[in-house]
């Protein structure tokens, strides 16, 4: 089944088409020995609480904001592998400095930033899979590629906790590609095992949470219940894409303006703030937002002038239409987890 894989238009719709990561390109000469990630190294964590990256940035309006490192952010990115070429295994060679600043400058800043506030933000490199891989017939390269990229997830998930966690809190949070392995990692850590009492909360974004796919990890039901998941993707109105209706609303969805499971509307003037492609400019009371059908529905956002007049698909602004609402959503929920 074909599931959301679009942030691959990331890059043009967030910011500008102009190639501005070519600048970046000189930060990120390392080289893999033997190909595979090595998270002793900074060099293979996109954001590291031991060395500034974009996912330290906070939008100009936010900049005397109180800071914390009260939690641990584990964040996993979206697909930013979509050159016309692929490598023979369809993975992402971890070591490839323009898709490094590509996938630091885009997701990390604009995605990844949106829960630094109280926590500690851990994301690594993995040998993501190409976006046309999603899409391939060919299930057995399709599979493996897969496997190789949560492999990695798993392997960098190991490293945090044996080196760097010494039992805080933990939030994992993730988009599109990112969410397919953030299930898997928490199906595989948390579900029914000891680390579920270190868990926050899971923002599992961009991607469907098949109803049957957790056996007794619950949905988060308000804003501060703690060791949840939530979760959406995020539609015009009325809309569904033909490559998603075979899903017959088999999938949780969270409403991130009520964070509860019904299908109440709840108004744009819940709304906190958007941040897109202008990260320093905070865009108030931009969409509204209900559930239903396994998705979120809005209507078209409102601010000055955006790429997304011209879509229906807002897969891309899945985090960053409610970025304000995640942000202090995650605060709530870190201080509900402290006072149990």
């Amino acid at each position: 089944m074909i599931r959301f894989c679009l942030l691959a238009v990331f890059v043009c719709l967030f910011t500008s088409c102009s190639d501005k990561y070519q600048a970046f390109r000189d930060r990120y000469q390392f080289k893999a020995a033997d190909g595979k990630p090595d998270y002793a190294s900074l060099d293979y964590w996109a954001a590291h609480p031991w060395k500034w990256d974009p996912s330290d940035s906070v939008p100009r309006p936010l900049k005397n904001e109180a800071r914390d490192s009260i939690a641990d952010v584990f964040f996993l990115h979206p697909t930013t592998y979509t050159s016309k070429k692929i490598t023979g295994s369809g993975n992402a060679p971890i070591d490839d400095a323009y898709l490094n600043a590509k996938t630091d400058y885009s997701t990390i800043l604009y995605q990844a930033s949106a829960f630094n506030q109280q926590s500690r933000v851990f994301a690594p490199r993995y040998r993501q899979t190409h976006f046309d891989i999603f899409f391939s017939d060919d299930e057995k390269m399709k599979a493996e590629a897969f496997e190789l990229a949560y492999a990695d997830v798993s392997g960098a998930f190991h490293y945090y906790l044996t080196n760097w966690n010494k039992g805080r809190p933990i939030i994992i949070a993730s988009h599109s590609q990112g969410s397919k392995f953030a299930e898997r990692l928490l199906k595989e850590y948390f579900e029914d095992k000891p680390l579920s009492k270190q868990l926050v909360v899971a923002y599992v974004i961009g991607w469907a949470i098949p109803k049957e796919f957790f056996s007794s990890l619950r949905m988060c039901a308000d804003s501060i219940e703690t060791g949840c998941v939530c979760g959406w993707r995020t539609l015009r109105n009325g809309f569904i894409p033909y490559y998603l209706k075979n899903e017959k609303g088999n999938s949780y969805v969270s409403n991130p303006l009520t964070w509860k499971l019904d299908e109440e509307y709840a108004s744009r003037k819940l709304n906190n703030g958007s941040v897109l492609f202008k990260f320093n400019k905070v865009y108030r009371r931009t969409t509204d937002a209900r559930t239903g059908n396994g998705f979120l529905f809005v209507r078209r956002p409102k601010f000055p002038w955006s790429f997304l007049y011209f879509t229906k698909n807002y897969h891309v602004g899945d985090i960053n239409l409610f970025y304000m609402n995640i942000r202090t959503n995650l605060r709530q929920r870190i201080l509900a987890f402290q006072n149990k």
